[in-house]
């Protein structure tokens, strides 16, 4: 039954981030659209802008509503391990957009979408839920442990 309740738990979260996702990639595509095609700015740069602006909106909806527990974790700690993963997304979003539009001779717009949904993915979510939004007080946890070893050596020992 355990098991149960922790797959509705992550089948949950799971939805809530692929929601989150997709409201990012409208700022992500918005952005980047009215960039190349209102104000003729290059296609890649555009396509930075927009995963720049994406970006900072999945932030602030998965801090608020898509990782619950992430209440009691520190804001800043979030922010530099997010920062972290955020900068490897812009990096494959970006050149990746480029290579497969280079790559097809296709309209930027349609490889930005088959380079975002592997992005998102493969390497947002899986790292958002398993390094981001995870328990930033990893030192106190290894001092209490050993802590805790140590108790028990000298208990064994009596």
């Amino acid at each position: 039954m355990a098991y149960m309740g922790k797959l509705r738990h992550e089948i949950w979260t799971f939805s809530k981030a692929q929601f989150s996702a997709q409201v990012a990639t409208i700022a992500d595509f918005s952005v980047s659209m009215l960039l190349a095609e209102l104000f003729g700015i290059y296609y890649v740069w555009a396509s930075f802008c927009g995963a720049l602006s994406g970006g900072i909106v999945n932030c602030i909806v998965n801090y608020r509503w898509v990782f619950d527990d992430t209440r009691e974790l520190r804001k800043r700690a979030i922010a530099v391990k997010y920062a972290i993963v955020w900068s490897g997304s812009i990096l494959l979003n970006t050149a990746g957009t480029f290579a497969l539009t280079e790559l097809s001779g296709q309209y930027f717009i349609f490889a930005k979408i088959v380079v975002a949904v592997c992005v998102a993915l493969l390497w947002n979510y899986q790292l958002q839920r398993l390094f981001v939004y995870r328990d930033t007080h990893i030192v106190e946890h290894i001092k209490q442990r050993r802590e805790r070893r140590k108790e028990n050596k000298n208990k064994n020992k009596k």
